[in-house]
């Protein structure tokens, strides 16, 4: 298909200057396959936090913008609809295969909007998202009804449509497979998108948006970029969308929430989370400190909704255990994102340091808590303006501490002493949240009774891996409604059920 997109304007081939193709990207949305400015014409700041540096700017969305991206998005479903669904899948597998190409650009790209490090996260995001193309492009022919025992002289069945158009907000921290997560099954299931992304990381998943237009027709896949007031809410309200799908704040959850009750359409909200992962004493020690790095995504500073940041460790090997930890990310490194020796990068956004910070400072400040700062900050100039904040492991503070009780998404976990198992999953249950836990020991009985005990949508044993295509993902409690990542969510979250009969008396 003749690329009618970029001539011009940004590069065909995939590129590595990262900075070039951010000021080419500058100033669009992506609506009806091109690359358009505002209604308004206006634009804000992208940032780059490692340096504090403006490296594009991006749409300045509003409900003009969203009109006409929502106007167009319903047009292109109504045909899309009509394409049998193996060939949907076909052409989602294509854009899978268009990602592949581009996972060293998108890469790079993100890591220079998000701070996050390119060999430890940003690479391996880009990654993800096209593998997750690639499983739903092959679910194609799964989209099934069934037929219904009723009556001899009835036929009765069931048949799966879409839904129509579905407007997703996505938010900053890894922006590129939570985009997929919501475009790829609603594509495959016959609907059209259109997709907020998230104000301080617009560029790299404009870049995708704009290279899956070279496959997809026009008009079924569209990026807006804008603040949520402004640019969100008018996408949740608009008429034509039949379906919300949300990740990001508890708070933020429930305003859509109620925006999408009120047109009375599905919604899924993927929100927040306080995961504990608990140790028990015959826990691989080396194994499970390593798992607790990577369960807390200190590479990707603590910002995920599932980070383990409580960690209820058994008595007899805390103190152990405690200073492994802190060695290991102590051993980290922190520094430029783009920079192939670094393991952690930095945090989003002036704002959300001055959270982590105001935490980190509480915490310190509490009587006989013990927070140790680990990994050294880094001392190029270049980045002396950086959004850098060094993790911190905290110990002795009190169960009803703000540090243990709220979400934080920064690099600060707290660690507990238990002895008794029904202690620690009663103080792993109460929160109000429920999206991810994890149990550490060698003991399979007690790991599985653990496992059916926590009150969590995902629980792994011996292992916390991020989200993984055809592996259903979604909290309980405060943590959101819904899954995401597998066939299941395609059917039940982007499909409506009809019921068809037929008299054949």
């Amino acid at each position: 298909m003749p690329d009618t997109i970029t001539a011009g304007r940004t590069p065909t081939s995939p590129t590595l200057d990262e900075k070039a193709l951010a000021r080419a990207l500058s100033g669009h949305h992506l609506i009806g396959g091109q690359l358009v400015p505002a209604a308004s014409g206006k634009t804000f700041p992208v940032v780059n936090p490692a340096t504090a540096e403006e490296v594009a700017t991006a749409a300045l969305g509003d409900a003009a913008d969203v009109d006409r991206a929502v106007s167009v998005a319903a047009a292109a479903q109504k045909e899309w609809a009509k394409v049998p669904a193996r060939k949907r899948g076909e052409l989602v597998g294509a854009c899978a295969k268009a990602i592949a190409e581009h996972v060293e650009e998108l890469g790079r790209l993100i890591a220079l909007e998000t701070g996050k490090a390119l060999r430890t996260e940003s690479r391996v995001e880009a990654n993800v998202v096209a593998d997750i193309f690639a499983f739903y492009g092959g679910l194609g022919s799964e989209l099934k009804g069934e037929t219904v025992p009723f009556h001899p002289d009835v036929l009765s069945m069931t048949v799966r449509e879409p839904l129509g158009v579905v407007g997703a907000i996505i938010p900053w921290n890894v922006p590129m497979l939570l985009m997929a997560l919501k475009v790829a099954p609603a594509l495959v299931a016959g609907n059209a998108v259109v997709v907020k992304s998230a104000e301080e990381a617009p560029l790299a998943v404009l870049r995708i948006c704009e290279i899956l237009n070279r496959i997809l027709p026009p008009g079924l896949f569209n990026m807006l970029s804008g603040f949520g007031p402004e640019c969100g809410a008018p996408l949740v309200e608009h008429p034509k969308v039949r379906k919300v799908t949300f990740t990001g704040s508890v708070e933020v959850g429930r305003i859509v929430g109620q925006a999408a009750a009120k047109k009375i359409v599905p919604v899924t909200l993927e929100l927040g989370g306080k995961s504990p992962m608990i140790v028990f004493a015959d826990a691989d020690l080396e194994k499970t400190v390593m798992g607790a790095i990577t369960s807390m995504r200190f590479t990707r500073q603590g910002q995920s909704c599932t980070a383990a940041s409580r960690i209820y460790v058994h008595e007899k090997i805390f103190d152990a255990f405690v200073s492994s930890l802190a060695a290991k990310v102590d051993a980290m490194v922190m520094g430029d994102p783009l920079d192939e020796k670094t393991d952690i990068g930095t945090i989003i956004s002036a704002d959300q340091f001055a959270k982590v910070k105001g935490f980190i400072d509480e915490g310190l400040a509490t009587k006989g808590a013990t927070g140790r700062a680990c990994s050294a900050m880094p001392s190029d100039p270049a980045l002396k303006k950086g959004l850098f904040i060094q993790p911190h492991i905290f110990t002795g503070l009190t169960r009803d501490s703000r540090l243990v009780r709220e979400e934080i998404f920064g690099p600060v976990t707290v660690l507990f002493p238990f002895s008794d198992w029904q202690q620690v999953l009663a103080e792993a249950n109460d929160s109000e949240y429920g999206l991810a836990a994890s149990v550490w020991t060698n003991n399979l009985k007690v790991g599985l009774r653990m496992a059916h005990a926590l009150e969590a949508g995902l629980v792994q044993i011996n292992q916390n891996l991020v989200v993984q295509a055809n592996l259903s993902y979604g909290g309980i409690k405060s943590s959101g409604l819904g899954k995401e990542a597998s066939l299941e969510a395609m059917l039940e979250h982007f499909m409506h059920k009809k019921t068809i009969m037929v008299n054949m008396a």
